[in-house]
């Protein structure tokens, strides 16, 4: 389902010091014992012990200016070019969100080419994405309107927010999990995408919510994704451009079975649970299955 306009609601210094002074103690305690009628020996200086240099600071690639004619991300298909996620199934929790506070250029990598640029704000809904990596200054963040994909951003321009929450879609049980501070809290089956139209693999993240444009929603808002159907010219026309969603349905006689679009249909009771405690920018991984079902399963 296309979602055009989404809703606006939403010791060592001791120490060092102590040596010295224990060995000018043992050589004046030496210089005591020795006879008189010898001639005194000639104090031991001990070589100073090397200092580790101070670390040399990381030096940050300076962003090449981005021409003004760039395009800018939104709703449609981002641009081609950005790098592939290598950790796209990777589900440990990416717990840290950026939020722009400008117009910022996103490169395909720290120091690298600038391709598009990222507003504040996507269909006048806040942005904000997940960090996935950081490197030399720069951070990188799973890329909205894309799939398995990373922008790199420079210093400058956005703030950090905190991510408590991760969603978990596993394809083959058809099991969605919430996860909070690492911990399962609820899972729920689910319906999911059919043959040529399957639900994407890997991380994206909750871009926003909109309301149900009909009623085979259920009366219950949505939440639009990061990703894209990975075959656009798969789904109907009237989904062309389309999200890939989680959503409720007007009946769950679906429920474990692959039915959709690409979309994530759970119940309504559940997807209500999801929009009271979700914010967006939490993230979303899809994977096969887990290596073991999550204690709520």
């Amino acid at each position: 389902m296309r979602f055009d306009r989404m809703n606006r609601r939403p010791v060592r210094v001791l120490a060092a010091v102590g040596v010295p002074l224990l060995l000018l103690a043992a050589g004046a305690t030496g210089w005591a014992l020795t006879p008189r009628t010898a001639p005194p020996a000639p104090p031991v200086v001990e070589a100073p012990a090397p200092t580790s240099a101070a670390p040399t600071p990381e030096r940050v690639p300076v962003a090449a200016p981005a021409p003004d004619h760039l395009p800018v991300v939104d709703y449609d298909p981002a641009p081609t070019g950005f790098p592939a996620d290598p950790d796209t199934l990777d589900t440990r929790p990416l717990t840290e969100g950026l939020h722009p506070t400008r117009r910022i250029a996103a490169y395909t990598a720290p120091g690298g080419r600038p391709l598009a640029f990222l507003d504040p704000t996507i269909s006048g809904v806040e942005l904000t994405m997940p960090i996935a990596q950081r490197r030399a200054g720069w951070v990188a963040v799973l890329l909205p309107s894309a799939n398995r994909t990373l922008a790199w951003l420079p210093p400058g321009g956005y703030t950090t927010v905190a991510l408590r929450d991760q969603l978990v879609v596993e394809r083959k049980p058809h099991r969605l999990t919430w996860y909070r501070a690492g911990r399962a809290i609820r899972s729920w089956e689910v319906s999911l995408g059919q043959r040529g139209q399957e639900t994407p693999l890997g991380r994206t993240f909750v871009l926003g919510r909109t309301p149900p444009p009909e009623s085979v929603y259920g009366g219950v808002d949505i939440f639009a994704l990061g990703s894209v159907p990975d075959d656009p010219d798969s789904v109907p026309a009237g989904l062309r451009g389309a999200h890939i969603g989680v959503h409720s349905w007007y009946h769950d006689g679906e429920l474990g079975r692959n039915t959709t679009n690409g979309c994530i249909r759970l119940t309504k009771s559940g997807q209500r649970e999801l929009l009271a405690e979700l914010r967006p920018g939490t993230e979303v991984v899809v994977v096969d299955e887990l290596p073991a079902p999550p204690p709520t399963a």
